[in-house]
């Protein structure tokens, strides 16, 4: 099935999974588009972000933002076109970036929308390295990494839209980066493409040696969105002072229980005080949304002058989501996964 301009298509959270979403945790409902009443605007949904923090919105576990109720629409960051408009500043033909969800239409009232106007170019970038991702990396290593020219950065997940925009940030920083992905073909992108100074194989045997092998003087800046045994190889590794922005753990969100082995958290503890490590986890837009302007401008430039490359996995077809979802918590991505709703 195929947008319409008469019908929604809406993914609803059928049931909170235990463990990795399945077939039957979202269901894809058929509704009416809506009517957009004073003060709202009708979107149509072009592109839908898909985001590992999803995965803990399908849980009624407490966290930093409210779960998704049962048959409500999933939710995400979206870019659409408006449609028909009565909210100041924004009219027909307008290109937004919004929090759309899963679904193909939605009415707002312009409450954290914004307007990128009638022709912008790359739109589904606002998604990505212009976007939410884009911004995790830019403030997680500017304001929390506090980041010296010669230091090491390493960066987690480093293929992904984040870890990609970390590390090369790092580079136009002066750092010295290694990042960590998983699989060969990752790992040469990461240094043929993105212009790391190493990459290093998770999957691969002796990862962890080989992982100390590339940092000789040891590690000033870990970027984290893993977790994980790739946390546990870092964690030895840290040196005195060392930072880590903490954005997410992926190995952890389809988990059901805690992992198996000793407990490390004594361990973890006493690296912190020892090597007076600064760990601190951010929600980006409620921690640096208000750098947003400066961020955009500087990443924009980036961007254009080629400094910062970006690769995005387009999948199209919104029924699709699903899948591309459960293959992002896999590690199946290779850059942004971004669904494609409209022909």
């Amino acid at each position: 099935m195929t947008q319409t301009s008469t019908t929604n298509r809406q993914f609803v959270l059928a049931e909170r999974p235990k463990g990795e979403p399945t077939d039957s945790t979202l269901r894809l409902d058929t509704t009416e588009v809506p009517t957009p009443g004073e003060g709202q605007m009708l979107l149509r949904n072009e592109y839908l972000s898909l985001d590992p923090y999803m995965r803990g919105r399908m849980s009624s576990a407490p966290s930093y933002a409210a779960p998704v109720e049962i048959d409500a629409v999933m939710v995400g960051g979206t870019v659409a076109e408006v449609v028909t408009s009565n909210v100041k500043g924004y009219e027909k033909g307008d290109w937004v970036v919004a929090f759309g969800g899963w679904q193909d239409y939605t009415l707002s009232d312009g409450t954290g929308v914004i307007n990128m106007g009638k022709t912008p170019q790359n739109p589904s970038w606002a998604l990505g390295v212009l976007g939410m991702p884009g911004l995790t990396a830019w403030a997680g290593l500017t304001q929390i990494g506090q980041p010296k020219e010669g230091e090491t950065l390493v960066v987690a997940g480093a293929s992904g839209p984040v870890g990609a925009t970390v590390g090369q940030i790092g580079k136009i920083l002066g750092l010295r980066v290694v990042g960590i992905a998983g699989g060969a073909e990752k790992c040469q992108h990461v240094i043929d493409t993105l212009g790391f100074d190493a990459c290093i194989d998770y999957k691969a045997d002796g990862f962890a040696d080989d992982l100390a092998k590339a940092v000789p003087d040891g590690i000033d800046i870990y970027f984290e969105n893993v977790g994980g045994a790739v946390f546990d190889a870092v964690m030895p590794l840290l040196n005195p002072s060392a930072r880590i922005p903490l954005c997410g753990l992926i190995s952890q969100y389809n988990a059901t229980a805690l992992p198996e082995g000793p407990d490390r958290m004594n361990y973890l503890m006493g690296q912190l005080l020892r090597k007076r490590i600064t760990m601190r986890g951010f929600i980006v837009f409620d921690d640096f949304g208000h750098l947003y302007p400066e961020f955009a401008k500087q990443m924009t430039g980036w961007v254009q002058e080629g400094k910062v490359k970006y690769r995005e996995e387009m999948i199209e077809g919104l029924e699709q989501a699903p899948a591309a979802f459960v293959g992002l918590l896999r590690g199946e991505a290779f850059g942004k996964r971004v669904i494609h709703l409209a022909d």
